[in-house]
This record gives C-alpha cells, structure tokens and sequence, in this order.
C-alpha cells in the first residue's frame, strides 16, 4: 500500500534558519506509530517579500525535531535532492571601471516553485556576490553544511584573467549553485531567492539588511570560546572529528600528488612538442629515412595532442575537485565547531540552573540575621524570603532556558547527522565519477598513442624493405 509522506525537515533553534520543506513521496509504511508525520508546506514569498527583515527568517517558530526518527530522515536522503529548482552558471564576462576590472556570470534560473513571480531569471553576479550568499547562508543556518566556495586568488599559474583560471572558477561556482539549488532545505532561503532574482539596485540594497563583518567576527569568536568550554563531546561527533581530519590529511596528499602529476606531464608534454619538429626537419635532409622521420614526428604530435588533453583534464576533473573536496573538510569542521558551541552553552546554562538551586536550598536553611538586609533594620524573615522568591524565579527562568537549549541541541544534532549522510552520499557519487573520468582519460590517451605508433610502424618497415632492396642489387 503506498501512503503519502510529508516530512518537516526544520528547526525550533532561534538563530538557525528556519525554512521548512515538504516532501512527498509515497512509500509503504509498515508502522504509523514508529513515525512522527506532520505537513507544512513552504513558506511562500513574492519578489517584494524577499526584502523583508532577515531577523523574521532567523527567528520564525518550528516544530522540534526531538520525536522524529533520524532513520525516518536518513531513509529519504536519496529523495530529498530538489528537482524544481535549477540554477546554471555560465558566460563569464570581464567589466572594467575606474575603481577596479571584475569578471561577472550569468547566473540562470529555470524554476516552478510558487513562491516566485517567474519561471526563469537571468541575472549576472560577481565572485563577491556568491561569497555574501554563502556568508550568509552559514550565519543563518549554522548547522547545515554550506558548500564551500573556489579560491578568490589563484596563487599559482594563471592570473584572475586568464581564460584557464576563469574556466575553472566558472565550472566552481556551478557546482556551488547547484549543490545549493537541490538542498532539501537551504534551496528555500530567501538569501538564495534574492540572489538569483534581483535586480542589481534591489540585490545592492537587500545586501545591506542583516549583520555586517563586525557580526561574523562575533559570531566566529563566540564559538571559539564555546568550543573550548566544552567539558565532553559524545563519542559519534568525536569521530565525526576524526574522520574529517584523516580524509582532509589523504586528500591534501592527493592534492599534492597530483599537482606534482600535473607539472611532470605538462613537461612531457612541452618536450613532445619540441621533439616532433625535430624529426621533421631531420626528415628533410635523409631522403631514405623520409618516410620513417616523417612518420615519427606525426606520431609524436598525436601522442602531444593525447597528453595535452590529459594534462588538461587532470586538472579540471582532478585536481581542482580535490581541492573543493579538500575545502569541504574545513566547511564540516566549521559545522561541528559551532554544533560544539550550542552544547557547551547548553552545558553552561545546566551548570547555571544547578549552583542557583544550590543557592536557593542554601538560604532556605540560612540564619539571615547577619545579611546586610538585616543590619539596614530589616526584618530577617522577610529578607530570607525575598531571596528565596527571587532565586525561585531565577531557576524557573534558567530550567526555561535549559529546556530550549535542550531542544536546540537536539534539533542540531538531527540536522548534522542528516547533513553528513547527505554529504558521505554525494561523496561517493563525486569520487565514483572522479574516478571513472580519470581511468578514461588514461585509458583514451595509451589507446590514441598506441594508435599513433601502430600507424607509424609500417611507414618505417617499408624504409627497411627498400634498404634491403638496394643491397640485394
């Protein structure tokens, strides 16, 4: 029997981006009561409702996710990718002004979701803009893993300019905006609808809503200090810590690996280009040896032209998604980090609820005859009780405080877990395509070199047979 699902993939933490999706999608439900099913369609906003505050957005009331079965979440992963958004990245264009020169994108939407006005948008951005939309992504949605951006400066061989850095920065920011455009929950920011909707006037004032550079500084230092609060971290996150650096150390060896690949075959492949025209010329001058010299050199200049193209791949289907994949690490460790901060300051305000229930059963046992209410001619009863009502309230306030903590940390916890099993999915997809790509490169590159000298083989058998032919007369 299929019944249809609706999950609420959300938060109830206070600054955490709250947007909400429904998925649906029918399956067979074995047992209703082992499922915490709720509906709650997406928020939907027109173009003009993009500009209202960023505070309303963080702040919105959820539902908590406590009940739910995170099996339940992991089980969709493979549904949750959208497919009713897509955003392109493409034709790359230089401006120049009298300040600075800039390359912008055509950044191209084709989308039917309601809540916006138009099926498509075309709008152009800069690599700045794309940094504020992911600046801002990861300062309201904290918990969910932000995918990380290309390197602003090339430090290495080409210039910010030139037609290979620009192809490669091109080919980043696609995949940035595509992993951003199937997330199950970010795709519904309204960060993203400005970005990919506005107009340049109305993108430069929605800019300015929200917090600053000061703010990102304060958030970053809080969590900071959170972390090194933190007095235990379950073991599965301690883990999760341990997988990242280790995979961040293999691929930054890989990296490494591969750039030195890269310089090597690049060499190879310089010498090959200077090697070819040697054999032609030499070819002129032995009129014997012509077919053979010739032949070589045709031989060689494919195996050049099968090598560049190898050269070439490997560094845009290679090494480059080494280094996003090497980003992506400190993005996962961004993200514990600040799931560290929300259980440290969870751990805090316990602490906090605990020394004021202290206090309180202290002064319900304490002679106040000597406080400083009673020596200003108070009555000492009356000053016990005071305290004993004002610490009431403060632990009333603080177990409050605990309880939304707890909710917080609880809604996180859901949220990372499922974040990272998406994330070990598109992993495995990523890599899966890495290396196919890469055994198909080497594998078209010796198949066309082995062609190239199979080819030239007989052209030198034939200078063999006429050496013969004249000995013999």
């Amino acid at each position: 029997m299929d019944v249809a699902v609706h999950l609420d993939i959300s938060t109830n933490c206070p600054d955490i981006l709250h947007n909400k999706v429904s998925l649906k999608m029918a399956s067979p439900l074995e047992d209703s009561d082992e499922h915490t099913l709720f509906e709650t369609a997406p928020e939907v906003k027109n173009t003009n409702g993009i500009k209202s505050t960023i505070e309303d957005e963080m702040n919105s009331s959820m539902k908590t996710l406590s009940d739910i079965k995170l099996s339940s979440v992991n089980s969709l992963d493979a549904e949750l990718e959208c497919d009713d958004l897509k955003v392109t990245v493409d034709s790359p264009e230089k401006l120049v002004t009298n300040m600075e020169s800039y390359t912008t994108f055509l950044v191209s939407t084709i989308t039917t979701r309601s809540e916006y006005d138009s099926p498509e948008y075309s709008v152009r951005r800069r690599y700045n803009d794309f940094l504020w939309l992911r600046q801002r992504l990861e300062s309201s949605s904290p918990i969910y893993l932000i995918p990380p951006l290309p390197e602003k400066h090339s430090l290495k061989r080409f210039d910010r300019f030139s037609p290979e850095f620009i192809k490669t920065r091109e080919k980043a920011l696609n995949k940035f905006m595509q992993r951003l455009s199937k997330h199950p929950v970010l795709s519904y920011s309204k960060f993203i609808q400005g970005f990919i909707t506005l107009k340049p006037y109305e993108f430069t004032a929605f800019k300015k809503e929200g917090g600053g550079i000061f703010s990102r500084v304060s958030e970053s230092i809080h969590t900071t200090s959170a972390v090194y609060m933190l007095k235990s971290r379950p073991p599965e996150y301690t883990m999760m810590y341990e997988y990242i650096n280790t995979l961040g150390e293999k691929l930054g060896n890989l990296e490494r690996i591969s750039q030195r690949v890269y310089k090597e075959a690049s060499d190879l492949a310089h010498s090959f280009d200077e090697w070819g025209p040697v054999f032609k010329l030499w070819s002129n001058s032995e009129e014997k040896l012509n077919q053979a010299l010739s032949s070589i050199a045709t031989a060689t200049e494919k195996c050049n032209t099968a090598l560049t193209e190898v050269v070439d791949g490997t560094d845009l289907q290679l090494t480059q998604p080494l280094k996003e994949y090497i980003l992506y690490v400190d993005a996962v460790r961004d993200v514990l980090k600040r799931r560290d901060a929300i259980q440290a300051e969870c751990q805090l305000t316990i602490e906090d609820s605990n020394r004021k229930k202290d206090e309180k059963e202290h002064v319900k046992i304490s002679d106040q005859t000597y406080s400083l209410g009673a020596f200003l001619g108070r009555n000492p009863e009356e000053v016990k009780q005071e305290k004993q009502i004002k610490l009431q309230q403060q632990v009333e306030d603080l177990e409050k405080q605990v309880e939304l903590m707890g909710d917080r940390l609880t809604c996180a916890n859901a949220d990372l877990k499922s974040e990272m099993d998406r994330w070990h999915m598109n992993k495995r997809r990523d890599f899966k395509e890495m290396f196919i790509e890469m055994a198909d490169r080497q594998i078209n590159y010796y198949d066309n070199c082995l062609a190239a000298w199979e080819a030239a083989i007989p052209q030198i058998q034939k200078t063999d047979s006429f050496e013969e032919g004249d000995g013999d007369e």
